[in-house]
C-alpha cells in the first residue's frame, strides 16, 4: 500500500541530529536560534520564534495580537481543528467563514461580511500549498495570521507566503512540507509581536509573573529542521514535478487539473481532486489498487460547531479527495498511482453534476 503521506529523512538529517545528541545540549539553545534566523530569512521577514508545535504557534500568535474574551477571530470552515482549538484557547470566539470554490482558501467576500468591531484577526491557511487571495484579504483592514502548515515555500506575486500578514505560523509535523517530528514557528516583521511570543513560550525565570506556557522547541528538533530547510527548495521542486505528471494524466482523461492561480507558485502540499459524488467509493477503489487516498480535511469546522450553511465547504468535504504527493515517492510508486488514476478516476470524476458557478470553471471536475 502506497501511504498517503511519508516524510523524507536521509543520512544527513540523521547525522545532524546525532551531532546535537552527542553534544549533550538537548533543550533550546543555539540550534534553535540558528533555525529561527534561517527560517525568517527564507520566508523574508524580520524574525521568528520556534515553539513546540504548529498548534502552539497559532495559539501564541493569537495571544500576541491580544486576542481574548470578547474578541472574535475569523477562520475558514474547511481547515483542520487546530485552528478552532487555537482560537478557543485564547477565550476569543471563532467566526467561521466559507471558502473559495476553486482554491479551497478562505473567501475574502464571506470574511468581509462577518467582520465586526470585535474582530481581532483573520486566520488564513493557504490550503494544500496554494496561497490565498492576500490582496483581497489584506484589504479587510484586520490583522492577518497566515498559516503556512501546507504552503511553506510557495509564492504569490514573487513573494513568499508568510511575508504578507502581521504574523505567520509554520508546522513541522512529520508529514508537513519539512519535518522535525513535532514543532512549529511564528514568523513576523513586527519585533514587538515576536517578543511577546518568546515571552509566552517559556514560563520560568521571569521577573514578573503572568500565565505563560512551556512551548519551547529543542535543539534536537532544530538540528533536523535546519537540515530539512536546506533541502526544502528541492522538496518543492519534486512536488511540482509530481503534480505536473498528475496534471498530464488528468488532461489525457479529458479532466482539468486543480486550479493554479496565475499569480501563484504553489508548493503542492496536497493534490486534491473534486469528484462528482461522495469521495468514499473512490477512496475504497484506490485502496484496492494499492494507493491510500484521504479526504484532505477530516471534518470542516462548521460541522464541529453544528452551524448551518457553508455550502462550498460542505461540498468540498463530501467530494474532495487527496492523492499521495510527497518527495519520498519513488518512480515505481508514481507509476502505480498514475495507473490507478487512469482506471478509477473516469468512474468518479466526469465533471457532470457540478452546478455552474459552485466549484469554479477551472476546477469543477478535479
Amino acid at each position: 500500500m502506497i501511504p498517503h503521506s511519508r516524510p523524507l529523512i536521509d543520512g544527513e538529517d540523521a547525522r545532524e541530529v546525532q551531532r546535537v545528541l552527542l553534544s549533550g545540549q538537548l533543550a533550546q539553545d543555539g540550534e534553535v536560534a540558528r533555525f529561527e534566523s534561517r527560517m525568517a530569512s527564507f520566508v523574508g521577514v524580520r524574525g521568528a520564534a520556534a515553539v513546540s508545535s504548529g498548534s502552539a504557534a497559532l495559539h501564541l500568535a493569537l495571544l500576541s495580537l491580544k486576542a481574548g474574551p470578547g474578541d472574535e477571530v475569523i477562520v475558514p470552515s474547511y481547515t483542520c481543528a487546530a485552528v478552532l482549538n487555537a482560537v478557543l484557547h485564547t477565550g476569543a470566539a471563532p467566526v467561521v467563514a466559507d471558502i473559495e470554490p476553486a482554491t479551497f482558501n478562505l473567501s475574502a467576500d464571506d470574511a468581509a461580511r462577518r467582520i465586526t468591531p470585535r474582530t481581532r484577526a483573520v486566520i488564513v491557511p493557504h490550503m494544500f500549498g496554494v496561497p490565498a487571495d492576500l490582496d483581497a484579504l489584506g484589504a479587510l483592514g484586520v490583522p492577518l495570521l497566515e498559516d503556512l502548515a501546507m504552503s511553506l515555500g510557495s509564492r504569490r506575486r514573487g513573494k513568499r507566503a508568510g511575508s504578507f500578514g502581521s504574523l505567520a505560523v509554520c508546522s513541522f509535523y512529520a508529514t508537513k512540507m519539512m519535518a522535525t517530528g513535532e514543532g512549529g514557528m511564528v514568523l513576523s516583521g513586527d519585533e514587538a509581536l515576536l517578543a511577546e511570543v518568546r515571552d509566552l513560550r517559556a514560563m520560568d525565570e521571569k521577573e514578573e509573573f503572568r500565565v505563560r506556557f512551556n512551548c519551547k522547541m529543542t535543539d534536537l528538533q532544530a538540528a533536523l529542521g535546519l537540515s530539512q530547510l536546506r533541502k526544502l527548495a528541492g522538496f518543492v521542486a519534486r512536488r511540482r514535478e509530481i503534480a505536473d505528471l498528475y496534471g498530464d494524466t488528468l488532461r489525457r482523461l479529458g479532466l482539468p487539473a486543480p486550479h493554479e492561480p496565475a499569480e501563484c507558485e504553489p508548493a503542492w502540499y496536497r493534490y486534491v481532486l473534486m469528484l462528482d459524488g461522495d469521495a468514499d467509493p473512490f477512496i475504497d477503489e484506490m485502496k484496492r489498487r494499492g494507493v491510500e487516498c484521504r479526504r484532505p480535511v477530516y471534518k470542516p469546522l462548521h460541522r464541529y460547531l453544528r452551524l448551518p450553511g457553508y455550502e462550498t465547504s460542505e461540498r468540498a468535504w463530501r467530494r474532495a479527495v487527496s492523492i499521495p504527493l510527497y518527495p519520498a515517492l519513488t518512480g515505481a510508486e508514481i507509476e502505480t498511482i498514475l495507473k490507478a488514476l487512469r482506471l478509477a478516476l473516469p468512474k468518479h470524476c466526469t465533471g457532470r453534476g457540478h452546478e455552474a458557478g459552485t466549484l469554479g470553471q477551472a476546477s469543477r471536475a478535479c
